[in-house]
């Protein structure tokens, strides 16, 4: 069985999971044969990266997986990640992953099953392993829908306050609530900014998360890491 090598472009794209640094240099690839994954995890203990993390960034380059988003005015308010793990998941593998889900996403969560589909529930944080005609596949998807519904609260009070202002300028008189109306306009701004702004950050380490736990999974059971630590997030 050939050794699978790694082209440069791959090469670059596993160290920037590796080692979480959008920053980083990419590495070079001597001649036209590429890198394995032996290769790889020398150059990253030389630069301090744990073999453990490139296994991991190097699995999810090849793993068949398909990722997708939901979107509000442009902004990440959903991630979803599937993977195909072309194996059967052990009842011992899920009640680990479930470990994993509650420690990675610091939450209980709710585990069911219906036959041979299993699920880790968390409000609108998802886990689902479903069988397939190969194996079983997991679907880890969120959703963060108060930040939609904070997001819509906000531009509402901006547009009413905007429609105030026109009318005011349009000579229909508002008194002394003029000035309310400017602090109730401020107040929109602030609402729709503070989730806004927030949004990248969680879905970039949402998507992380998701990508380190399909990753491990589709390893063989013998060669897996341990579980990935907790990430603070809100």
């Amino acid at each position: 069985m050939s050794v699978r090598r790694y082209t440069e472009a791959e090469v670059a794209a596993i160290f920037l999971k590796a080692a979480e640094d959008p920053q980083a240099s990419p590495f070079a690839v001597p001649g036209d044969e590429g890198l394995t994954l032996a290769d790889l995890q020398e150059i990253g203990r030389e630069v301090g990266i744990p073999a453990e993390s490139v296994a991991l960034a190097a699995q999810s380059v090849d793993l068949d997986a398909r990722v997708g988003s939901q979107t509000y005015l442009g902004l990440p308010i959903g991630v979803e990640r599937t993977v195909a793990l072309n194996r059967r998941i052990t009842e011992e593998e899920w009640e680990q992953l479930v470990v994993e889900l509650r420690e990675v996403f610091n939450t209980r969560g709710t585990v069911s099953s219906t036959g041979s589909l299993r699920q880790w529930t968390n409000g609108n944080l998802q886990a689902l392993l479903e069988p397939t005609a190969t194996g079983d596949r997991l679907r880890l998807r969120t959703f963060k829908g108060d930040a939609r519904a904070q997001m819509a609260a906000g531009l509402a009070t901006v547009g009413i306050t905007a429609a105030v202002a026109l009318a005011s300028a349009a000579g229909i008189p508002f008194g002394h609530a003029a000035p309310g109306f400017v602090v109730l306009f401020a107040a929109g701004a602030a609402m729709f900014a503070n989730s806004a702004l927030r949004l990248p950050a969680w879905a970039r380490l949402r998507r992380r998360q998701m990508e380190a736990i399909a990753a491990r999974l589709a390893l063989p059971a013998d060669r897996q890491p341990p579980p990935q630590r907790p990430v603070s997030n809100d």
